[in-house]
């Protein structure tokens, strides 16, 4: 769950560049930035905790734990029980770290303890709030030894955890090796900007709740620094909607059309019909083997309907009318339909939406993927992606392998996982922040597949279109968990929800 302020997602390095720069340009001496940036996390903890509850500081010798020191010294001032425990596992501390320890030992020096190497802390309440300031974003390599076991060691405690910028042993850049060790914080307050390790399985498990905290970084590098990793916000995302116009009518919002159904398979193209007059299409059209046209009449009584074959489609047609196409949604991969989608792509020249067994069809015949229209958004889940681009280590290995292939074959892909990633031709990528769990269920993927199409039916472009998609599929899913319960939830429940969700981005 984030709290977003910031929408560039900036490497360790940009934002240590960063730091710099706002110390220039401001000019600000560091021991203040950080005193700044300590004040910022003080007042956040103390409105979600109180001054009555008591807290424990776990601090390394960096600038992290001179982050942590000066929060211990802010929250014995405000009248908070705190004490602060100094891992010393560098001879020598930051310059920014000794300071604050100096001024905390002034204030109260029994208020920090300083531990030295293979000392542990023990006996520590469940009432006790543990804030995490060990370790921050100038890790390099994997933590080992006694501060290894130390974090293994809190990780074991049931108290709530409150990790500075990033919890400790966590790389900001990269997915460390399996059974690293790292904090697991309840809650991690992140100085400015959200790390791209939280927006990852394997690393962002451990960050709880990440919520930004604005310690006035300088707005002006922050503006001109590029950045490959940005997020979607909903400001961004009412900066791409298109208000309907008074006098319009539903050839002005185009024709979406929906390929797919397979005997057994017919609910997923229903799902995707229905969402893409949900996503505001003038006309909806769905493509559907003959068993499925009482189905898709019955259930999508707003959309039209074409057939060819008796249990899955032997011939892909009408594509060459609709303003927009997803294909894919319950097809099938029985050789007919196999064939059927080749001779299409090699016709077809305007770009479109290839979901599900349209995906899988490309995995079978990887030669299909030069032969994709330029433009066109692929929207593949992990295995989906496994199966045309092949196995990756990780997650963020497998969203730089996604920016390789986009601009190496002109196409967005829409990487779907908890944070969905979609990138570029251009090798941009637009994390995406809505959306909880409930999603997690048969048929969520279809719904995207017809927003998106409903969307490139009204006119938006590609891009627009994926990136806006995606986020309201994943805010129609949050009102839809309110609604239902991220457990009750179904795919059907995030369309019906889609108009909520168009409530809140088109407000002025």
């Amino acid at each position: 769950m984030f709290n977003i302020a910031i929408v560039k997602i900036f490497s360790a390095a940009q934002i240590r560049a960063c730091d710099a720069y706002t110390i220039h340009a401001t000019p600000i001496a560091s021991i203040d930035l950080m005193e700044r940036a300590a004040a910022k996390c003080a007042e956040w903890i103390i409105s979600q905790y109180g001054r009555e509850s008591l807290y424990v500081a776990l601090c390394g010798t960096g600038n992290n734990g001179g982050d942590g020191l000066a929060i211990t010294r802010m929250l014995q001032q405000q009248g908070c029980a705190v004490k602060a425990f100094l891992l010393q596992f560098n001879p020598e501390l930051s310059a920014d770290c000794e300071t604050n320890l100096q001024r905390l030992q002034k204030l109260n020096e029994e208020s920090v303890e300083i531990l030295q190497p293979d000392m542990f802390i023990t006996d520590i309440p469940e009432n006790i709030i543990v804030i995490d300031a060990i370790l921050g974003t100038g890790l390099n390599r994997a933590v080992q030894d006694w501060v290894a076991h130390f974090i293994e060691h809190i990780n074991q405690l049931p108290n709530r955890k409150i990790s500075i910028d990033i919890p400790s042993g966590m790389p900001a850049d990269n997915i460390p090796e399996e059974h690293a060790s790292i904090i697991e914080a309840t809650d991690t307050l992140s100085f400015q900007f959200y790390k791209r390790a939280f927006l990852h399985e394997e690393t962002g498990k451990y960050a709880g709740n990440v919520h930004i905290i604005d310690i006035g970084l300088d707005k002006t590098f922050i503006n001109s620094t590029h950045t490959h990793y940005q997020a979607t916000d909903k400001a961004y995302v009412k900066s791409l909607y298109k208000r309907r116009k008074q006098f319009s009518h539903k050839g002005t919002y185009g024709l979406a059309l929906l390929v797919g159904g397979s005997y057994g398979s017919m609910g997923a193209i229903c799902l995707a019909t229905r969402a893409a007059a949900r996503a505001g299409a003038g006309k909806t059209k769905a493509l559907v083997p003959e068993i499925g046209c009482e189905i898709i009449q019955t259930l999508v009584p707003e959309a039209m309907f074409l057939t060819n074959g008796r249990k899955y489609l032997t011939e892909i047609t009408g594509w060459n009318t609709a303003d927009a196409m997803g294909v894919g949604p319950g097809l099938g991969t029985e050789w007919e339909t196999i064939r059927a989608f080749e001779l299409f792509i090699e016709e077809c020249k305007k770009a479109i939406v290839i979901d599900a067994d349209a995906l899988n069809i490309i995995g079978k015949k990887p030669e299909l993927l030069s032969k994709v229209p330029a433009g066109s958004i692929l929207t593949p889940h992990p295995k989906e992606f496994e199966r045309i681009f092949g196995k990756t280590v990780n997650s963020m290995q497998m969203v730089e392998v996604a920016r390789m292939q986009a601009m190496r074959y002109n196409l967005y892909i829409v990487l779907k996982n908890c944070y969905t990633a979609i990138v570029t031709p251009e090798g941009e990528c637009w994390y995406n922040l809505t959306g909880n769990p409930g999603l997690a269920t048969a048929g969520s993927g279809d719904v995207l597949t017809g927003i998106i199409t409903g969307l490139l039916a009204q006119g938006y472009e590609p891009g627009a279109a994926a990136i806006m998609g995606v986020y309201l599929h994943g805010l129609a899913g949050d009102y839809a968990a309110d609604a239902r319960s991220q457990e009750a939830m179904i795919a059907g429940d995030i369309a019906e929800h889609l108009g909520t969700a168009f409530e809140e981005i088109s407000k002025p």
